[in-house]
Order: structure tokens, then sequence, then C-alpha cells
């Protein structure tokens, strides 16, 4: 079994450790009704754009999410969230370095690292730290943490985790030809993560999108060996569009989208083994991009 495997797999377990954390470091966690922005790389950007969006929808505050490499300065912010699992991604340590007067919480899932030095408080999820260079337990972790922080209950989509680590796959990823993820709200980040990971473990064609931007120029290319994925509710009428393209449409809004996340990562690595890859070691990519 390779190592991402046996990170997907420990993703329930990982979420309740998070919940956990949510409860004991809350002091730490963004305050109610301030303003806050999330920063980080890569899978850390959509759990940001995630949180961002679900903390915005609840009521909790206003919230921002950006590129570590695209943070605008001279905004005004109660807060600023770096998230980063390796604790040592160049972009985010110099977005903490340019920060002057704002508080800074690093979530990481390594201690002594330099944002945990740069950041004035830190939350540290070690027990959801990878081996594997593709991230899948720590951003998901990341996400339970607040997603608790925000008040949600987060038993059901626990759950749904457990059964979709076991569960069938969907389809055969192998015969298909492009990939594309589609969501709503907060799960479009999590569409832009599913899309993400096919792309780093496969090198598939693949692709994300805000559900109804779908229809204003991707489903051109749409064909029978075209797989779209939707996280969440998607507007009816955009499914029976995408289904007459003859693209296979999946859509299990029941499911919580980031416990369907762990079946969408399952798909990716299913589909890198077919294509003789090794799904922990993707070409070109390294766990941390540290910059000289």
């Amino acid at each position: 079994m390779t190592y991402i495997e046996e990170e997907i797999a420990d993703q329930p377990h990982a979420w309740s450790l998070a919940v956990e954390a949510a409860d004991r470091e809350v002091e730490k966690l963004p305050a109610f009704g301030a303003r806050v922005a999330f920063i980080g790389c890569g899978t850390s950007l959509y759990m940001s754009q995630a949180i961002a969006a679900l903390r915005e929808s609840s009521g909790d505050g206003e919230s921002d999410a950006f590129p570590a490499s695209e943070f605008p300065s001279g905004r005004n912010y109660d807060l600023i969230v770096a998230i980063s699992r390796s604790g040592t991604t160049t972009e985010v340590v110099r977005a903490l370095e340019g920060i002057d007067g704002t508080p800074t919480l690093a979530v990481t899932a390594v201690d002594r690292t330099p944002i945990v030095e740069e950041a004035s408080r830190t939350v540290v999820l070690d027990f959801a730290d990878e081996q594997s260079v593709v991230q899948t337990r720590f951003a998901t972790s990341a996400l339970a943490l607040f997603r608790a922080h925000l008040g949600e209950q987060l038993e059901a989509a626990i759950a749904d985790a457990e059964r979709m680590v076991t569960a069938p796959l969907l389809f055969d990823p192998a015969g298909f030809d492009q990939f594309v993820f589609l969501g709503t709200g907060w799960r479009a980040a999590i569409a832009s993560e599913a899309g993400l990971k096919m792309r780093e473990a496969t090198g598939a064609w693949a692709e994300a999108y805000p559900a109804m931007e779908y229809r204003h120029g991707p489903i051109s290319v749409a064909t029978d060996r075209t797989v779209v994925w939707a996280f969440g509710e998607v507007e009816r009428s955009l499914l029976d569009q995408i289904h007459n393209t003859g693209a296979t449409v999946i859509n299990e809004p029941g499911i919580d989208p980031m416990a369907h996340l762990v079946l969408a990562q399952r798909t990716a690595v299913t589909l890198a083994e077919a294509r003789g890859l090794d799904p922990d070691k993707p070409r070109n990519l390294t766990r941390s991009v540290v910059l000289s």
C-alpha cells in the first residue's frame, strides 16, 4: 500500500482529532465577527477558499482567501491565517514576513518551522502530517478544524468518509480522457482540490469550475470521454445539459462534499496506478516548494 492510500484511509480518524483540536485551540482560532484573510498555496489555497466561503456564508465574519504570493498589502484584517502542511513554503513565509501589526495564525502539520517562527500563534495538526508528496489528510483535517470551529457537527461527514474509504469507485477512470469537477459556494474549492489531485497524481487532463461557469465555454469540449463530477447541489438544468454532450455525470448531493472528496482522491490513485505512476511521487513536484 502506498503512503497516500494509508493517508486517505486515515482521514475519518484525523477529522475526529481535528474536531477535538478545534475545541482545545478555540482561543487561537478566528473570533466571531472578525475580519479574516486566509492564505496558502496549492491545496492549502483551496482549503483557504473553502474555509473563507464557509465562514462568510455562516455569518461568522467577512472572510477572504488569497494565494500567498498574491496577498494584497494595505488591507485591514483582524487576523491573517496561513495554512501550510510543511510550514516551509516560501511564498507563505514571505507573506508572513511582510505583515506588520496584524495578528497571524499558522495552521501546519510540523512545529518549529519557518511559518511557526513568523506567526504570532500556531495550531499544529501533527496527527495529520503525511509522507506522500500529494496532500490529502492534512488538507481535509485543516478544513475539518475550521468547520468544527464554525459550529458544524461533523459526525455525518465522518460517517460518510468512513463509507467512502471502502466504497466502490463510481466509474473506471482509465476509460476517460478528461475529468471536470464542479461545485458551488465552498464546494467550488472542493472541486478545485479534486481537480488538482487528478492532475498531480495522474498527469490527466483535469479541470475545475464554479458550477454555473461550466456552460460558459468549457462545456464545448465535453465528449463521451469526459467525466463531470459535481460536488453537492447543482442546478438540474446544468446537469441535463452536460448529460446531453455524452459526458458521464457524477452527482451525489446526499454525501458530505468533504467526504466525497475522499472518493475522488481514491479515484486519482487508481488512475495513477493504472498508468504505471507512483502517486506518492508525482513528476516535477516536491513535498514543499522552497525557493532560493
